[in-house]
């Protein structure tokens, strides 16, 4: 009923069937998500059960028991959970798990907690995927709605649960930041401006190991969309537009580009001129160097934020004002400090390839790279000219680095291997010299060694600031 297909047109098929109020709904994980809508569940009036396969933190079972919602931790009971009219599962979930697999056969409607939280808010959504940068631009678009004054929340992938915002709040925008999991179990929800920042191998463990299948639920984004709604999209990202050309695609389309102006959307003039304009009149001029991102990548992502303001009519100087005075994530090419001349900046957040590839684009010193973790199918080829001009030695911070090893050997004058971030640090403060920069940006998930990315790039900062 809900499996990943599309129309003939590139829609994505309606739900049938789907549960009302007053009827069973069963949430698969107790994160942030899944609590969330089992509080909006209960407060719609649903018989709510949430179950999930591993412990629940603490804060969360308290969420649960003032709200008398029945729940379970460390198993799934197929009594409890088979009987369901409909159930919204964690991104973090596979498709192919045994119990999403029974729901299928008996014909459940398996959604995300977006899709489900979608059907109780009349707000505007701006919703923002891509393989990388999407946590940026929903921060940065986030940041100039709330400069101007707008009634905002910020959810998805980042900040609250969505469904525990519309549960608790009345906002008239939502800034959602969506990865393709959770755009997988999104099926009747519409986007009124959809962002796609770009699209790169990612997750191919989840997607057959091939790049169409990931590219079509990126493109998810803009599934119902009409001719009232805007499409944000990156002119210069190759899979991108390739997928474009077999798409029946309503939404007023906004082009950005660094090579090519456009008429509606945001471009690059060749004297580093950054132009936006979304009506044919009043067009937002600034440069590049005004911007707080910096690095190309962080073009990209500033004029996506910025053709959003101005589909919202956010005035001209308040977006200028929001691209200059941004500060951007933890674990985001985060500058931890200067130790005897030597740079460290923390990229935790870099779990894939292509957001190391713009790391180390960005980066102007000879760099000592932090690399490794799990490997999520990397094909590391991409990273071969920028490790030959910028890197002079790599360090594997993961379990298995056999791949980077065989990957980059006789590349980089020195490959070492660490187990904790500490050793790690130690490592490239004992290989810097003055000017040089070490870079944690491991293009790999973390959960080898650590809970995860945001422990890692913790771990990296405090072994810095003991050096």
């Amino acid at each position: 009923m809900n499996e990943k297909v599309n129309n003939e047109d590139g829609s994505v098929p309606s739900l049938v069937g789907r549960a009302r109020e007053g009827s069973r709904l069963v949430i698969l994980g107790g994160g942030e998500s899944g609590v969330g809508t089992a509080v909006l569940a209960q407060k719609k009036g649903y018989e709510v059960f949430l179950s999930d396969k591993g412990k629940l933190k603490q804060k969360y079972k308290d969420v649960l028991s003032n709200y008398k919602i029945d729940w379970e931790e460390e198993k799934h009971t197929e009594s409890l959970i088979l009987n369901a009219d409909e159930v919204v599962k964690s991104p973090g979930i596979p498709d192919h798990t045994a119990m999403v697999k029974l729901l299928r056969e008996k014909r459940i409607n398996v959604i995300s907690e977006i899709e489900f939280a979608g059907r109780y808010t009349n707000a505007k959504k701006i919703c923002i995927t891509g393989s990388n940068g999407k946590t940026t631009t929903a921060l940065l678009t986030y940041h100039m709605f709330k400069k101007a004054g707008l009634n905002v929340g910020l959810a998805g992938n980042v900040g609250k649960s969505f469904a525990m915002q519309v549960a608790e709040n009345d906002f008239d925008y939502y800034v959602l930041e969506l990865s393709s999991f959770q755009l997988d179990g999104m099926f009747d929800f519409k986007a009124d401006i959809a962002i796609l920042l770009n699209i790169t191998p990612d997750h191919m463990d989840r997607y057959d190991y091939k790049l169409e299948n990931y590219a079509e639920s990126k493109f998810r984004v803009i599934q119902n969309q009409t001719e009232a709604d805007a499409f944000i999209y990156c002119l210069d990202d190759e899979v991108t537009m390739n997928t474009m050309k077999n798409k029946n695609i309503k939404a007023k389309q906004y082009p950005f580009s660094i090579k090519t102006e456009v008429t509606t959307g945001a471009y690059l003039k060749e004297n580093n001129q950054l132009i936006i304009n979304t009506n044919n009149t009043n067009p937002l001029f600034m440069t590049i160097q005004e911007l707080a991102l910096q690095g190309k990548h962080n073009i990209y992502n500033s004029m996506a934020a910025g053709v959003a303001g101005k589909l919202v009519e956010i005035r001209k100087e308040t977006i200028r004002e929001s691209l200059t005075d941004f500060h951007n994530i933890d674990h985001r090419l985060e500058l931890v400090g200067n130790v005897h001349g030597i740079e460290f900046i923390n990229d935790s957040k870099a779990t894939n390839v292509n957001s190391t590839w713009y790391a180390l684009e960005s980066m102007n010193n000879p760099v000592i790279l932090i690399l490794g973790g799990v490997d999520k199918g990397n094909d590391y080829s991409m990273l071969n000219d920028l490790v030959k001009q910028k890197v002079k030695a790599i360090i594997c911070l993961g379990a298995d680095n056999k791949k980077i090893i065989k990957a980059f050997g006789g590349m980089v004058e020195t490959i070492t291997e660490a187990n904790s971030a500490k050793e790690a640090v130690a490592q490239a403060y004992k290989l810097g010299k003055k000017g040089d920069t070490v870079l944690l940006s491991p293009a790999c998930a973390s959960f080898d060694l650590f809970e995860n990315y945001e422990d890692r790039g913790t771990q990296f900062k405090e072994a810095v600031r003991a050096l």
